[in-house]
């Protein structure tokens, strides 16, 4: 059996190699050992994917929930997996800190907080409880006895505030505030990109699966990425594969959709390939 310690020092192995590498974030069990068949090496769950599949918008899961859906995910794969923990389901830094330990509890080896409020009149934390945020993080994650690798996101990007400047001088106090990777989705140019990995002395996280985004892992390895992930983009490409169908059948009364969907053998055949955790 893996323990979870080994599966820590695994995932902090990924960030340390010379390639980068992709974390796909499944949303249910299935979809993480379907991805732990295809051979890829770690996972992380998605905030948005989740919600989605419990039938409401993202965001709309609170931390109870959550933490349960990391329970039963986490130990059903052999991977390692890293936590979507949103803004840490509050905005105080204990807040942030509580839900580092909560996800550990649940299986996580490691987990990303956001500086975005989730409020649409004030989006983004102020820069200092931002820093305090990740700070009371990073405390909770040292204090367990294993390596959690914490990610910390600066979200000015995903909500409209397209300022390069602010934040990269947030992602350089999160890395003092102690974060393992840093991370600003939605950066979409080389030249964002390639200015955020100069500015930083940790990992960067790059989102990809968002449409326009022409980069190839090696056109990412080239910039100096070293994680690839691609948030709710594989539930979002299921649910639009589910759209496509069932609008041929209601308004077409067509099924050629069947043409394109993976047989039951198939899928069958890599559940049965993947060897189950202890």
């Amino acid at each position: 059996m893996t323990s979870q310690a080994e599966k820590a020092k695994a995932f902090r192995a990924l960030h340390e190699a010379s390639v980068p590498f992709v974390i796909p974030n499944p949303w249910d069990i299935g979809s993480a050992r379907l991805l732990e068949a295809l051979g890829f090496q770690a996972l992380a769950t998605t905030s948005a994917g989740y919600a989605f599949s419990r039938g409401v918008p993202d965001s709309a899961v609170g931390r109870e929930q959550m933490i349960r859906h990391l329970a039963e995910l986490a130990p059903t794969t052999n991977l390692p997996v890293s936590a979507d923990l949103e803004n840490g389901f509050g905005d105080a830094p204990e807040d942030a800190a509580e839900t580092i330990r909560q996800a550990a509890a649940a299986g996580a080896v490691g987990g990303s907080i956001e500086d975005a409020t989730g409020r649409a009149d004030d989006p983004i934390y102020p820069h200092d409880l931002a820093v305090e945020r990740v700070r009371a993080a990073a405390q909770a994650a040292r204090a367990l006895p294993f390596p959690f690798t914490l990610t910390a996101r600066a979200e000015n990007y995903l909500v409209g505030r397209a300022d390069l400047a602010d934040t990269i001088r947030r992602l350089q106090a999160f890395q003092e505030a102690g974060a393992d990777v840093l991370y600003a989705p939605a950066l979409r140019t080389r030249e964002d990109i390639a200015a955020v990995v100069s500015s930083v002395d940790r990992p960067v996280n790059v989102l990809m699966g968002m449409a326009g985004m022409p980069y190839s892992i090696d056109d990412l390895a080239q910039m100096g990425v070293k994680r690839i992930s691609v948030g709710g983009a594989l539930a979002r490409a299921a649910l639009g594969a589910l759209l496509r169908a069932a609008r041929e059948m209601r308004e077409h009364g067509t099924f050629t959709y069947a043409n394109d969907a993976a047989t039951t053998k198939e899928i069958t055949d890599l559940f049965a390939a993947v060897r189950k955790p202890d």
